[in-house]
């Protein structure tokens, strides 16, 4: 067996998602995944979602660890990682018409998360679907004292911080926010359609 990057963070919350995926992705057959991190994720939602394809993309320095988890999976609905760098690349020349990410957002600079919205609002077909995993903040207010501690230190170690849904609805005017579903530790699924 390859050796492979562990994530607790997607161990944790690769269940609650997707109970959620299964649902809001039971239409589609394309799935872009922005910031594939780890690959466990990938692997775990084309396993339980057998009827969608699951296309990885992150930065260079991920795929070799991405690349670990398909190998060992011998699953024939998922794609080898596709590089990706926000701001500075467009969305992959793919075939998708679903688009997730997790715990991106609080992660990425400010301008790369705009670069992620408007690029997700411009390339989602029509009847699309972008499920959007992670903490945010809503009218500047977070969940939890922990989350705003969170944001701090994000911020301290040269991390973007959390964004709020707000600036999201105005970088994506064509994406319609139609659900914002709880999920645990204080994150939020925000599912988003394309006008």
């Amino acid at each position: 067996m390859s050796e492979k990057p562990f994530s607790q963070f997607c161990e944790n919350n690769k269940h609650a998602i997707l109970n959620q995926l299964q649902r809001h992705f039971s239409a589609c057959k394309h799935v872009l995944e922005v910031g594939s991190g780890t690959g466990q994720h990938a692997v775990h939602f084309a396993e339980y979602l057998p009827h969608l394809h699951w296309h990885t993309c992150d930065q260079a320095h991920y795929h070799q660890g991405i690349q670990a988890w398909i190998n060992d999976s011998q699953l024939s609905n998922i794609s080898h990682p596709v590089c990706l760098t926000l701001p500075d690349d467009p969305l992959p020349s793919l075939e998708f018409d679903a688009v997730f990410t997790a715990n991106t957002a609080h992660i990425m600079q400010k301008h790369a998360v705009q670069a992620l919205m408007q690029n997700v609002a411009e390339r989602l077909p029509q009847q699309g679907v972008f499920c959007q995993y992670g903490p945010f903040t809503e009218q500047g207010r977070f969940s939890s004292d922990s989350n705003a501690a969170f944001h701090d230190r994000l911020l301290r170690e040269g991390y973007g911080g959390y964004r709020d849904i707000t600036e999201l609805l105005d970088w994506a005017p064509d994406l319609l926010l139609t659900e914002q579903v709880p999920m645990p530790a204080n994150n939020l699924l925000l599912v988003w359609h394309k006008k």
